[in-house]
């Protein structure tokens, strides 16, 4: 018997001509589920809050999602809808959201079309936020600057933490693919789906759909190319500083079920039946508890019928072009040092602890003899423990194997000094700041790159938004060039074209190769980093 997630995957595309109308100043199309009814923000049109699947609660909770129900008359679409049920983990990040539910699965659409008939590419964005938190509603993500260059831009809330990711033996007993977990992944499967259906109807055409993400956003993104639930759905991908060949990867079913028996006897529950009848904020309460297990991919044998980076080795994933890169600062160096001074011999101590037997040939490619180096051999080694690595692992193979090209750069761009107005406040990791006491525990050193999460705002255009930082005309000209990559890339499946550097993608195997580097004066230089991460790719085999 077909599953729900399959029937859905498998449902008829609706093929619809001239669909966006103007009722008075509102734009409306007509969708598989009924009519919605949007914003003009001048010229753009936007539909936020469109459910692309049915609300997971009660017996929802814990299962694929279900094709979203039909409605009579005309639906306004003109907010966002709840972020997905999650604790303050991030304190920085900002959202836009209908407030917090577990009734969450909505997307929202900004489109330049004005008839219908258009066909424009489409990118379908993912947030990060360690497949814990984070919504797409969050400004950061907004889609109106891209669509105004030509593009359908999307973005999705999906279910986070023990809701979206929890496997227990229960839970794969009552599924007919005797699998669990991975129902956030479903869910973005879902809605990447249901934009396939009914993008045309907003001017968008279906067989010309980019997924990206950065961070969790981009672990997602690699997650849609290996799981066969999302084939044929992709022409294109871009990963920004992560993936599941490394970042968040997966763990065995029976981990994963042993992980969710912990969590049910953390919560007092005796039953699944018994986590079912729980409100959502009870369970919520629970994922703040000291042990509490962290949910993350499962290979289910559904979902994932292996591991990930066994899929992309086998040449089994989406065989579609990839643009994927990382952060100059993906982490900085105390994550190797802790409290300790940035000293050579501290340096060196703390190498030891980490690698052992292996620490002088990490020395070797991470080398320092001056503290000045210290901390910039140990900020590189602690961005590519995080996520450089993986991303690197993610586009080698998927050059190995794919036949399709991978374009591979690395951004380097510092934010500017934050806006006087800001006081004491320090940036945070998920891309916001941090205020009061809390920003002067463990004050992090000031960067001297490219952060983790600090591209978003210039790729997707969003700069002026962001009133945190004393942005320059410097800024705005990477942004200009960063958001012309993502459309050349959306558009044709390769970023080159008029106003930006030639790009070649990289060769499969090749000892060196080139790399992009976005700055203020982006340009392409040889890639010195792989006996780096060929090194981690040796240590990790080992584990």
């Amino acid at each position: 018997m077909k599953t729900v997630l399959a029937l859905l995957l498998m449902s008829t595309p609706l093929m619809t001509l001239a669909q966006i109308k103007k009722e008075g100043e509102a734009p409306r199309v007509k969708v598989a589920q009924g009519t919605l009814e949007g914003i003009d923000e001048s010229g753009v049109y936007t539909f936020k809050g469109v459910p692309f699947a049915q609300p997971p609660v009660g017996d929802l909770r814990w299962k694929a999602p279900q094709p979203p129900k039909g409605w009579q008359g005309v639906r306004e679409a003109k907010k966002f809808g709840p972020r997905p049920m999650q604790r303050a983990v991030f304190g920085d990040m900002n959202f836009r959201s209908d407030g917090m539910s577990e009734d969450c699965l909505y997307l929202n659409v900004w489109t330049p079309a004005k008839t219908g008939n258009e066909r424009l590419p489409v990118l379908i964005y993912i947030y990060g936020g360690g497949l814990i938190a984070g919504d797409g509603s969050e400004p950061r993500y907004d889609g109106e600057s891209l669509a105004r260059k030509g593009i359908i831009t999307v973005t999705l809330s999906h279910r986070l933490s023990v809701f979206g990711f929890m496997a227990h033996p229960e839970l794969t007993k009552e599924s007919p693919n005797k699998a669990s977990g991975n129902y956030g992944f479903m869910d973005q499967t879902a809605a990447i789906k249901w934009i396939k259906d009914n993008i045309a109807a907003f001017g968008g055409d279906p067989n010309k759909i980019t997924v990206a993400g950065e961070s969790a956003g981009s672990v997602s993104v690699s997650a849609q190319m290996a799981s066969p639930m999302a084939k044929g759905l992709i022409t294109g991908a871009i990963g920004s500083s992560g993936s599941l060949l490394g970042t968040l990867s997966a763990t065995t079913l029976a981990q994963g079920e042993e992980n969710g028996a912990k969590f049910m006897t953390m919560a007092g529950a005796k039953s699944l039946a018994d986590l079912r009848k729980m409100s959502a904020e009870a369970i919520l309460e629970v994922t703040a508890k000291q042990g509490v297990p962290r949910f993350a991919a499962t290979v289910d044998g559904y979902y994932f019928p292996k591991q990930p980076l066994d899929i992309f080795t086998a040449g089994e994933q989406a065989k579609v072009p990839l643009l994927v890169g990382w952060n100059s600062e993906e982490m900085n160096y105390r994550s190797i040092l802790g409290k300790e001074e940035p000293t050579v011999e501290n340096y060196r101590k703390a190498v030891q602890n980490l690698y052992a037997a292996n620490a002088e040939e990490v020395l070797k490619l991470y080398p320092a003899t001056t503290n000045e180096e210290v901390i910039k051999s140990a900020t590189a080694l602690a961005g590519d423990r995080f996520t450089g690595y993986s991303s690197w692992k993610w586009g080698d193979v998927h050059a190995q194997t794919s036949g399709k090209p991978v374009f591979r750069y690395f951004y380097t761009r510092p934010r500017p000094v934050m806006r006087p107005e800001m006081g004491d406040a320090v940036a945070g990791l998920a891309g916001g700041v941090i205020r009061g006491e809390a920003a002067q525990v463990n004050r992090p050193p000031a960067p001297t790159g490219a952060v983790h999460s600090a591209d978003i705002e210039y790729a997707m255009g969003n700069l002026a938004t962001n009133r945190v930082y004393d942005w320059q005309p410097a800024d705005y000209k990477v942004s200009e060039i960063f958001q012309q990559l993502y459309l050349n890339f959306v558009k044709t499946g390769n970023p080159n074209g008029l106003g930006v550097p030639n790009w070649p993608a990289i060769k499969p195997n090749q000892g060196s190769s080139m790399i992009m580097i976005i700055d203020e004066n982006t340009r392409l230089e040889q890639d010195t980093t792989r006996p780096r991460f060929q090194l981690l790719d040796k240590l990790s085999s080992r584990k």
